[in-house]
C-alpha cells in the first residue's frame, strides 16, 4: 500500500477524532502515541491508550465502504468493536470501548468518586 496514502488517511482520522471528540473525553483515554499503519490491508491510525476499561492499542482503519473499523489490541489478541463507524461517531465508539462503558450511571459514579479523591487528596 502506498506510504503517502496511508499517512494521509491516518492524518485525516487523527484530525477528525481530535476535532469531533470533546477534549475532556479524549484526555481521559491517556493517549500516548499516534502511528500511521496498515491493519488487515487497510490504511489506519493506531493509538496507544490507557483507559479505564482498556489499556493497549486502538486501531481505526478506513474500509472500502468509507466507514471506519475500530479494533482494540492487547498483546496478540484483537477485538473488532465496530466495523461501520462514521467519522462523527468515532469518539463515542472509542470512549464506550476503552473508558466509559455502556452503563452511564456506573461511569458517573466512578467519575464522582475520582473527583472526591482529587478534592480530598485521599484514596477512596
Amino acid at each position: 500500500m502506498d506510504k503517502e496514502y496511508v499517512m494521509q488517511i491516518a492524518q485525516t482520522i487523527k484530525m477528525q477524532l481530535v476535532s469531533m471528540t470533546p477534549m475532556p473525553v479524549f484526555m481521559s483515554w491517556g493517549v500516548t502515541e499516534f502511528v500511521a499503519t496498515v491493519f488487515k490491508d487497510l490504511p489506519a491510525l493506531r493509538l496507544e491508550v490507557n483507559g479505564r476499561l482498556h489499556t493497549g492499542y486502538v486501531i481505526i482503519a478506513l474500509n472500502g465502504s468509507d466507514y471506519y473499523e475500530v479494533y482494540l489490541l492487547k498483546g496478540a489478541s484483537s477485538e473488532c468493536v465496530n466495523e461501520e463507524v462514521c467519522f462523527d461517531e468515532l469518539g463515542d465508539v472509542i470512549d464506550r470501548a476503552i473508558e466509559s462503558g455502556t452503563d452511564k450511571e456506573e461511569y458517573d459514579n466512578f467519575c464522582h468518586q475520582q473527583l472526591a479523591v482529587l478534592v480530598s487528596g485521599k484514596r477512596a
